[in-house]
């Protein structure tokens, strides 16, 4: 999934040892790419969205993405991705992936004009997701977003 060259979302985890624990953490790391995707190509209806998207999973990734559209602006900068952890559900066909993010070094940047919207660093740029995976039931390993927590000014990330 191709992104521009100024957006750099790095994914500094391991992979588990659990097959669907791997595939659904590598599709987590998917389905935010894809959120910077649509917010890149302005458009909260990009296949990528779709496809690593359903339910709740779907409504977030569509309201960043808008919010940033309608806000006239796009990212630019590095997006880190850390503190991985995975717990599957009993069943099988769901995985939470969890993990911290630090956007000190990950701007807004003006769409119009090309002016990068930089801040102070702060606890506002460090929030922890707890993102819900399901299997998607024809894709042998397709996992998509269903649900999505967000805890902005996470301490336990700074």
């Amino acid at each position: 999934m191709s992104l521009p060259k100024d957006m750099n979302l790095v994914f500094d985890w391991d992979k588990p040892k659990d097959e669907n624990e791997a595939a659904a953490m590598e599709d987590a790391a998917n389905y935010i790419r894809a959120i910077y995707r649509g917010v890149d190509k302005r458009t909260a209806k990009d296949a990528a969205v779709a496809a690593y998207a359903t339910g709740d999973g779907l409504h977030y990734a569509e309201t960043q993405i808008n919010s940033r559209i309608d806000g006239g602006w796009t990212s630019t900068g590095t997006r880190r991705h850390y503190d991985v952890s995975t717990r599957s559900a009993s069943n099988g066909n769901s995985v939470e992936v969890a993990f911290c993010v630090d956007s000190s070094k990950f701007y807004g940047k003006e769409v119009k004009t090309g002016k990068v919207l930089k801040s102070e660093p702060s606890i506002a740029d460090f929030d922890h997701f707890e993102i819900i995976m399901v299997k998607y039931p024809t894709a042998e390993h397709l996992w998509q977003a269903s649900k999505v927590f967000v805890e902005t000014k996470a301490k336990q990330c700074q």
